[in-house]
């Protein structure tokens, strides 16, 4: 499993793009080809603590990533639902 660290991202919308990158990256898809959904994750009924991004790929393959938001760090899963990245974001004042 890969570990790095991202200084970069300043707001939803750069976490998103880079996401996306990263995954069509990874797994040699083609940019802006296949559609994308995210799902917002609750701690308990009321307090939001991520996001999990999905990228619905080629022959409905999924991959995914799950934005950890009190951890400040992103998982990479392949479509086996393997782990096989994990991200830091330092500085990261990002808000859903």
């Amino acid at each position: 499993m890969t570990n790095r660290t991202v200084h970069s991202i300043r707001s939803f919308s750069e976490l998103k793009d880079y996401v996306y990158r990263t995954l069509c990256n990874d797994h040699e898809l083609l940019m802006d080809a296949f559609p994308t959904s995210e799902s917002i994750l609750k701690r308990g009924n009321t307090e939001s603590c991520g996001v999990m991004f999905c990228l619905h790929g080629p022959r409905a393959v999924k991959y995914s990533a799950i934005w950890e938001k009190d951890e400040g760090r992103v998982l990479f899963y392949g479509p086996s639902g393997k782990r096989y990245q994990q991200i830091k974001l330092t500085d990261a004042t990002i808000e859903l």
